[in-house]
């Protein structure tokens, strides 16, 4: 390190310790603090608001169009725009966005004024007006720039015309900005002239519609009603919690790291003597300053209706965590962009800078985005909840069973999805999972399955002489007299496993932390969709004339499928060399690079599923693909290029400084007749490498 940069780095430390800290307040009425529930969502323009600013047929109308059932009427629109706009002005909301997921990875808005111009004729020419005005149709759709986002070819600089158009199933909210001022947030899918997706949320509103109609045909085989009734479950849903980890290190230090700055990891640097070896981080005391940041996030997420739950360490230093209650697939994404931004913003009122990549520092756990997924009825019953007999819940079994059949058929394409530059860096290493996809489903569900398919009896979990952890349902005994019983569940935890059971849901943990959840999530649910309408036909292929399947078809189907999924299910150890081997074995594949992973989106498999169910077409698939390879190459150019600056810019500089100290040094020692001075072998032993960072 040079002298120059030795004394900056100095005095950011200095600057941190003496720095005051900032005091933000939290809300109270009459000298007492609000509860949370009181507050939340006061931000969010919701059903609630929409419902008090509609007559009653209007909104009905409005719910049947949010179901898909009908188109949103010109009226029934401009109601909607001016109770908002009313609603947004008296929180001081001056601006409205369309804000919406191009394929950068994050998030885009353009900001209007609801001031607009009235001109009048009158005996005295043309007078003009300023009035505040937002219509039906500017709410519905904008018009941004479609050629300056990514678009793989699909626009050119001279066709630029693409839309955002509101996506009435995630509700509007407004932001403060500058000033006390507010900006009303429209969140939106963007398409193209020609209705191509050029977004990350069109695909996922297709593939969410998708996987509820194939879950529903399943359903209506699994749910006799008398001929000409009303199916039992009409409306089904996927939900997701997204558990986000990010690092939170000193904003004046951090601006000292170009590398740090461009890329979002460090090229450069070494490990210091302690950094997570100690194992005391996890779970620790959440420093001062960040539980501040962390604190003030959450003021004004539940503010946006955004429900965190949980907040907490991570493993590396300076490394944390939060997660949310689970939503709705669409608004759960929504929600976690959002709250990256709002930890982004946070974090620099507070002097510090949050790192949402995945690998900032080589040698330390890296940062995922676990996304906990999993399929509900409207009424709130949760599809992969086992219950206490799992291997007599043949819904349960089948649901199951299909999603495992989705990760074997097409889990090249969930390595695809969560495929980057950045998030190579963690994937099996540290404590991330491995690049090959298999699923985990603990001793519990696996002897269900194996009972189930060998025509046996399931093994007894609750006898008492069963002493491991990972066998799940009994009491364990803690030995502390004054200690409440405690239940285990059902399964123990792999954290090796890219894609578990834990209980009620899956976690799909190989996701990175910074990319944004919609394409995996895309990915998963067209998958499930595919493998759920497979098992809607074998049903009623087994059910053959009868008008529902039996106990004795749906176990049939139960028992093809189990055999059908035996190679994607792995108990073990993901990181050993043993499971490679066993993998190749089993003809998993082990894609460990991205351009090939990317290839996976053209394979004919994988293409004819995504297309026969309309997640996407042909050319957004090719389109897909284009982006996504030349984001990944424009990548590795941007920490090449930051690389060679760094080594012209500093450490070639600090290393002359070096030298030139050492020679002086040198010269000194000889001038006193001093021999052999250990400066003068430092700076033999340092020409080689420094000729080398020169070439």
């Amino acid at each position: 390190m040079s002298s120059s940069a030795n004394e900056a780095r100095k005095g950011a430390i200095r600057d941190n310790v003496q720095r005051p800290s900032r005091e933000v307040p939290y809300p109270h009425k009459d000298g007492k603090p609000i509860y949370t529930s009181e507050f939340f969502g006061e931000n969010v323009f919701g059903l609630a608001q929409i419902a008090k600013a509609l007559p009653k047929p209007a909104y009905a109308q409005f719910m049947q169009q949010m179901r898909g059932g009908r188109s949103l009427d010109k009226g029934t629109a401009d109601a909607i725009a001016h109770a908002v706009r009313i609603w947004a002005m008296d929180k001081g909301a001056t601006h409205f966005t369309h804000w919406f997921q191009p394929q950068t990875g994050t998030t885009a808005e353009k900001h209007d004024a609801f001031l607009t111009l009235k001109s009048t004729h009158g005996a005295t020419g043309i007078e003009v007006t300023a009035i505040d005005a937002f219509s039906g149709s500017q709410l519905l759709q904008a018009e941004p720039d479609a050629s300056s986002f990514p678009s793989g070819g699909m626009r050119s600089t001279f066709e630029a015309r693409g839309y955002t158009v509101w996506d009435t199933t995630s509700p509007m909210f407004v932001q403060h900005g500058p000033h006390k001022t507010c900006v009303l947030y429209i969140p939106s899918i963007f398409i193209s002239y020609n209705g191509d997706a050029l977004d990350e949320k069109t695909v996922l509103l297709r593939s969410t519609e998708q996987v509820a109609k194939a879950a529903l045909k399943v359903l209506a085989l699994l749910e006799p009603v008398p001929q000409g009734a009303h199916p039992i479950t009409s409306y089904v849903y996927t939900t997701l919690g997204i558990e986000q980890e990010y690092f939170l290190v000193d904003r004046s230090l951090y601006v000292l790291r170009p590398d740090l700055k461009i890329t979002g990891r460090t090229l450069i640097g070494a490990l210091p003597a302690k950094h997570q070896q100690m194992e005391d981080h996890y779970f620790g005391h959440i420093p001062s300053r960040v539980l501040a940041t962390m604190s003030e996030s959450e003021l004004e997420l539940y503010k946006l209706g955004v429900p965190i739950k949980t907040r907490h360490n991570e493993v590396a230093p300076q490394q944390f965590e939060l997660a949310p209650i689970f939503e709705e697939t669409s608004l759960a994404v929504d929600h976690n962009l959002l709250t990256m931004d709002v930890l982004f913003k946070t974090a620099h009122r507070n002097n510090l800078k949050v790192l949402f990549h995945e690998k900032p520092f080589k040698g330390v756990n890296g940062s995922g985005k676990h996304c906990n997924w999993s399929i509900s009825t409207g009424s709130g019953e949760n599809l992969l909840d086992p219950t206490i007999k799992p291997e007599t819940n043949y819904r349960f079994l089948l649901f199951l069973l299909a999603t495992l059949d989705a990760v074997q058929r097409h889990g090249s394409l969930l390595r695809a999805s969560i495929a980057s530059a950045s998030n190579e860096h963690r994937l099996g290493a540290q404590e991330a999972p491995p690049v090959i996809l298999s699923c985990f489903l603990g001793e519990h569900l696996t002897e269900v399955l194996n009972a189930i398919e060998e025509n046996r009896p399931v093994k007894n979990f609750s006898k008492t002489e069963i002493q491991t952890i990972k066998l799940g349902g009994t009491a364990l005994d803690v030995k502390v007299a004054s200690l409440p019983d405690i239940a285990r569940d059902l399964t123990d935890r792999n954290r090796t496993s890219p894609f578990a059971f834990t209980g009620n849901k899956f976690e799909f943990r190989a996701v990175g932390s910074k990319q944004s959840p919609s394409f995996p999530m895309t990915v998963l649910n067209a998958a499930v969709a595919s493998s759920l309408l497979d098992i809607a036909e074998a049903l009623r292929k087994a059910a053959g004339e009868k008008p529902y399947p039996s106990d004795a078809d749906k176990l049939k189907v139960i028992r093809q499928y189990i055999v059908s999924t035996k190679n994607i299910r792995f108990e073990g150890d993901g990181y050993s060399d043993e499971w490679r081997q066993e993998a190749a074995r089993r003809g998993l594949p082990n894609i460990d690079n991205c351009p090939d992973a990317f290839d996976q989106l053209l394979s004919p498999d994988h293409e004819r599923m995504l297309c026969k169910l309309g997640v996407f077409t042909p050319s957004e698939l090719q389109s897909r693909h284009f982006i996504m390879m030349e984001r990944y190459s424009k990548d590795l150019l941007l920490e090449a290029n930051t690389m060679r600056t760094l080594l012209a810019q500093q450490i070639l500089p600090a290393a002359y400084e070096y030298r030139a100290a050492l020679a002086g040094s040198a010269a000194q020692m000889k001038s006193l007749g001093i021999e052999g001075c250990p400066e003068l072998k430092t700076l033999r032993d340092t020409t080689p490498l420094v000729e080398g960072l020169q070439e």
